[in-house]
């Protein structure tokens, strides 16, 4: 089997980290890792398969004799540095924004739209975690009938801003529970015990970025240019996974048999809906795992064609890092 140079730049951040433990964990064929990261991380030591390995930090002669470049430092880095990569003659795989709506760079996951991975010219665009897990769990009931229209309403882990965000939110739990005082730094208010249905910056159409990331990346990855959708994000008080309530509308009317049976046998899909016992996907038993949990699977009653789904996913994992090496995985296999 051939073996490549990887680079993981932003190897410091959650999803970073969580990028070296798949490639370990799923045995990608790392010849050599390069771990990059900004100056005030170089010289860090991160393990993989059991070696010990120094953050280098990033600049424009990183990516020297790298296959694979997995990017996750936030946008203006990938816009800098993906292209340099891509002229050096890595495949960049990218977690930002940066290029998912580029015509030329495709926006792929590998359950839904692996063969848009033939079409790149360098740069390879990892969607939004939101994104991701309602489209692995809504393919195979687009591939019985086209979906008309989608309503969802996500409920975000604060995992999916970083790891300071994760941190206000025990320190903020702790201090409510103990009566303490209050810092709020990385959100606008409180997260502890709270709901904010804020993600990302607010735009001129009432909507947030997250919410019209929801909407322009299902279409793009779907080939639906025409899809109807509308998204509430909500952050939440929870660490990892992100939770859906997918509303959906299909061309013609599927018996609820059938959609369940074609997600229990869908790639990446668990379903996990018996009524009877309580069983349906929490977020805490989705943490650290790869798929994308499925159930309260109903017909909605209000329309004709009408079903609606709960979508449970590790935001970190599936929604990032697994899903970037699933694409790496699709370009050597």
């Amino acid at each position: 089997m051939s073996e490549y140079n990887v680079a993981v730049v932003g190897a410091t951040g959650a999803v970073g980290e969580e990028m070296r433990r798949v490639l370990e964990q799923r045995d990608f064929p790392v010849k050599d890792i390069r771990l990059l990261a900004s100056e005030r991380s170089a010289g860090r030591r991160l393990t993989f398969k059991r070696v010990g390995i120094a953050v280098k930090e990033l600049t424009k002669d990183s990516f020297k004799g790298i296959d694979i470049a997995l990017f996750s430092a936030g946008g203006s880095i990938s816009k800098e540095f993906a292209p340099i990569a891509a002229e050096a003659g890595a495949v960049v795989i990218d977690n930002s924004s940066a290029f998912r709506m580029d015509k030329n760079v495709p926006l792929v996951v590998p359950e839904v739209n692996p063969e848009d991975v033939q079409e790149h010219s360098g740069i390879i665009a990892n969607p939004n975690c939101s994104t991701i897990q309602m489209v692995v769990a809504l393919k195979p009931i687009h591939d019985i009938s086209p979906i008309k229209r989608i309503v969802v309403s996500t409920y975000q882990a604060v995992s999916g801003t970083g790891k300071k965000a994760t941190e206000e939110l025990r320190e903020q739990s702790r201090a409510v529970v103990a009566d303490g005082s209050m810092k709020v730094e990385v959100y606008p208010h409180q997260i502890a015990f709270n709901l904010l249905p804020h993600i990302d910056i607010f735009l001129d159409n009432g909507y947030t970025r997250e919410e019209m990331k929801m909407v322009s990346e299902t279409r793009k990855i779907m080939h639906a240019p025409e899809m109807k959708i509308t998204a509430t994000c909500v952050r939440v008080p929870v660490f990892v996974s992100h939770s859906e309530a997918v509303n959906i509308e299909t061309e013609k009317k599927i018996p609820l048999s059938r959609v369940r049976e074609a997600l229990e046998k869908a790639p990446g899909v668990e379903v996990i809906d018996n009524l009877e016992e309580n069983l349906y996907p929490l977020p805490i038993e989705a943490e650290g795992q790869d798929e994308c949990y499925v159930g309260r699977i109903r017909e909605d009653e209000s329309i004709e064609n009408g079903i609606n789904l709960w979508v449970v996913s590790d935001n970190l994992r599936k929604g990032a890092a697994l899903n970037a090496v699933q694409i790496a995985e699709l370009l050597v296999s």
